[in-house]
């Protein structure tokens, strides 16, 4: 065999190929048009880590000087869009490598010293993920205030709370919002324990099985805010499972975004009529002239099939890889962008909504006249005469039977018709009928009662700020 005097391949890692990476390979593999946006992230690592190599004699004082020198103005020319990708170049680290060696000289090409693509690119996502994390944990922030608003808004007025579609029992409208309000309150409690879990550094795990030279990987770590280092070299390199975990909470955001929505879009319809959605947020018909449509709740419940199926990406793109680094690895980082943009957007406007609705309190209040709204009012008025709850509930039960057959409703049985299913009943059973009655009989923790719910806001608006 011929010895090959001189590598056919320009690429970085090209030593050892004896021709060229064909056209059609590097466009079919290159990632730089959308993992661009991790630059900050992979120069703010790479001068953490040319710190940590100049303090362990790998790098001179002179070339750190000029290493961070030319990674500050390459990432000045990026922000001010001055900065040329390449496609050939593949992806944000070598992209950013090569602008830094035509720089620099020969320093910029120790840089890479004691550190792989596939630690690099663990770094850079969690760096991204960890603020990601913060930012969206303020949009929940806001869209926790805005339900908080309207709840001290619409304090006192009353709705039929649901189960099945069907009017169930009533509750007050603060209190249905103040649901939504702990919903998302979850969603910002996942979203900061799995910051916990993103924000261990993997930089220094190198290919897959550390390095020989001598670094300092907690130093790398502390420089750049992390609370530790990632334990196994192996796992730090093939580990997505942050990732995962990330739009894991991302989907749960949109899930719930997606219920709001559903009630929204019902609430809206000449059906419910509960609620007036500004103009500013629907649009109309191209053809039927009288038509309000509730757009923005449509598309974010529509988006949410977006966010599973990033999720859904994820979990499938890991299923079946083994240990450590594999070029599928590359597809995790738009399914992760993707999660990020649409719940972002969705969580902004959303918030803007709220701060615009309208609830319709004459309309809601009406909606609890029918439907036997406080028949399990009933049943515990029974079980306070003593009588065992399941008997109670087959008593209540014939009652509305009767109520159906009349075609009438609870309040407008007379007492000698219910005493006919139960001596116990008297005359004080009318109170406990009433709608508001009913409201404020609902006093146990975490109950509708005015006394309650007034207490939950309370304690909502101190952790919301709102004085």
């Amino acid at each position: 065999m011929a010895d090959r005097k001189k590598s056919g391949s320009k690429k970085m890692w090209g030593g050892r190929f004896a021709e060229a990476t064909a056209a059609s390979v590097e466009a079919f593999t290159a990632s730089i048009h959308y993992d661009s946006r991790l630059y900050r992230y992979d120069i703010a690592g790479s001068k953490a880590h040319a710190q940590m190599l100049a303090d362990n004699g790998i790098l001179s004082r002179e070339e750190l000087q000029d290493i961070i020198s030319g990674l500050t103005a390459i990432e000045s020319e990026i922000e001010a869009g001055t900065f040329t990708f390449r496609q050939d170049l593949e992806d944000i680290h070598m992209n950013i490598e090569k602008a830094l060696v035509d720089r620099i000289g020969p320093a910029g090409a120790k840089l890479h010293s004691a550190r792989s693509r596939n630690d690099q690119i663990a770094l850079d996502l969690r760096l991204y993920l960890r603020d990601e994390c913060d930012r969206l944990g303020g949009l929940l922030h806001g869209v926790r205030r805005a339900f908080v608003v309207l709840a001290r808004s619409y304090l006192g007025a009353v709705m039929p709370g649901y189960t099945h579609m069907q009017r169930a029992q009533p509750v007050l409208v603060s209190h249905h919002l103040l649901a939504y309000y702990e919903m998302f309150g979850r969603d910002g409690e996942r979203l900061q324990d799995c910051r916990k879990r993103i924000n261990s550094s993997p930089l220094g795990s190198a290919a897959l099985a550390g390095t020989g030279l001598p670094i300092d990987r907690e130093q790398v770590a502390a420089q750049l805010g992390f609370d530790s280092v990632t334990a196994n070299s192996m796992d730090s390199a093939g580990d997505r499972d942050f990732a995962i975990e990330f739009v894991s909470c991302c989907a749960l955001i949109q899930l719930h975004l997606s219920r709001l929505c559903e009630e929204l879009v019902l609430w809206s319809g000449s059906e419910f009529d509960f609620v007036e959605i500004s103009d500013t947020f629907c649009t109309g018909s191209s053809i039927m002239p009288q038509k309000k449509n509730p757009d923005i709740p449509e598309l974010i419940r529509g988006k949410s099939g977006r966010v599973v199926g990033s999720l859904m990406a994820l979990l499938t793109l890991v299923k079946g890889l083994p240990l450590t680094y594999n070029r599928d690895l590359q597809e995790d980082k738009e399914p992760v962008f993707d999660a990020v943009d649409t719940v972002s957007a969705s969580l902004a406007i959303m918030a803007e909504l709220l701060g615009n609705l309208q609830f319709k309190t004459t309309r809601m209040r009406e909606a609890t006249a029918t439907g036997f709204i406080t028949a399990t009012d009933l049943a515990d008025y029974l079980v306070l005469k003593d009588v065992p709850f399941r008997e109670a509930h087959g008593i209540v039960g014939n009652i509305v039977g009767l109520c159906l057959e009349r075609g009438c409703e609870l309040m407008e049985l007379g007492l000698a018709d219910m005493q006919r299913f139960s001596r116990v009943i008297e005359k004080d059973v009318f109170e406990v009928l009433s709608v508001d009655g009913s409201v404020e009989s609902r006093i146990s923790t975490g109950g509708t009662s005015s006394l309650r719910v007034e207490e939950a806001l309370g304690a909502a608006e101190k952790l919301m700020g709102i004085a």
